[in-house]
């Protein structure tokens, strides 16, 4: 099984075939990969648990510190049974975030509350941008040079909110902030494949904008493999299924729940990269929410180069399709709100 999984991780970061397993525990073996400390925020929740076994299942990974405010000893105890090369330690309540982070070199926060029902948009943006307001004060403090990878929504708004925190406590580097939007790229390589029908080993689609709602931009016009099968309404509708694909979870599963198991696939498949990255591995490239100049708006996700810094390189757009160009022109307005809701959020009090 932890075979399969990591061949997953390679083939879903685009390697042209699956290395067998032999090379597979040459190149990951212990002796060969440094030591990478990677701490979970929000470690005993519904994504950061399964986020939790996926990352003990990295070899690239060297220490696991696994953070919440109740639940983490069980959790921690659970995983590091484990026969894998990381070192497992649970931390629980404010009084041990420090040491949790201490030594990380990628911070990926998952912390929060999903969206209940009775709850508004504006319940839940005030509860998880406080908690990502506070682990973020921390993270300036007891790691400021680790890669933060924020997954707790809304991403739009949480990452110019961990931005103007760091700001604020001189530790802030854009290239080691991201918002991890792989879940929609994972969403709009699958779907594109089952209408293609193309096998989704060998998919790449890129996805840019923010992540939600109609800031999700799936460019199918520079999908991978082409499929030529696929007519203007076919694009639409896959776009529109990309967007709303959180949504399908959460009426999938009757408001129980949201999409957590996915979520923390998407979590997993991006904190490999960011390792692989600081590892010195050439050509690591994934979409990501980033500061960054290629349109007015001071974050945008597009494709972002990885290296032993963060972001190497903020790569552009390419040629965009007439609805694509329309898709971007609609998104630009709503995720300017989302980040000046962010950035006032950070600032006020």
């Amino acid at each position: 099984m932890l075979r399969s999984i990591r061949a997953s991780l390679k083939r879903a970061n685009n390697s042209a075939s699956s290395p067998s397993p032999q090379l597979l525990r040459r190149s990951y073996s212990s002796e060969s990969a440094p030591e990478r400390k990677v701490a979970v925020l929000g470690a005993a929740g519904g994504i950061g648990q399964p986020l939790a076994l996926l990352m003990k299942l990295n070899p690239l990974v060297s220490h696991l510190s696994l953070y919440d405010i109740a639940g983490t000893p069980g959790v921690a105890a659970d995983v590091s049974h484990i026969n894998t090369r990381s070192e497992v330690a649970g931390f629980v309540g404010e009084e041990q975030l420090g040491k949790a982070l201490e030594g990380s070199d990628i911070v990926i926060i998952p912390a929060g509350v999903p969206r209940k029902p009775g709850m508004t948009r504006d319940d839940l943006f005030n509860i998880n941008a406080g908690i990502v307001k506070s682990l973020c004060t921390a993270i300036a403090k007891y790691c400021p040079n680790a890669l933060v990878n924020m997954i707790s929504n809304p991403v739009n708004s949480t990452v110019p909110i961990a931005a103007e925190v760091f700001k604020k406590a001189g530790t802030y580097d854009e290239k080691k902030l991201f918002g991890v939007t792989t879940l929609d790229v994972v969403r709009a390589k699958t779907f594109y494949a089952g209408k293609a029908k193309v096998p989704v080993e060998g998919v790449n689609v890129p996805v840019v904008g923010g992540h939600a709602g109609i800031t999700i931009l799936p460019l199918f016009s520079q999908a991978t493999p082409k499929a030529n099968n696929l007519s203007g309404e076919d694009l639409m509708a896959l776009t529109k299924r990309t967007q709303d694909g959180g949504t399908e979870v959460v009426e999938a599963k009757a408001g129980k729940g949201s999409a957590t198991l996915s979520m923390a696939y998407a979590g997993a498949i991006f904190a490999d990269a960011c390792l692989k990255g600081l590892n010195g591995v050439p050509d690591v490239v994934e979409c990501s929410y980033v500061q960054s100049s290629i349109t007015e708006l001071p974050f945008f996700a597009s494709k972002v180069r990885l290296g032993k810094n963060g972001v190497e390189e903020v790569l552009g757009l390419g040629p965009l399709s007439d609805f694509e160009k329309q898709g971007l022109e609609s998104l630009l307005p709503e995720l300017k709100s989302s980040i000046e809701k962010g950035i006032a959020f950070a600032n006020q009090g």
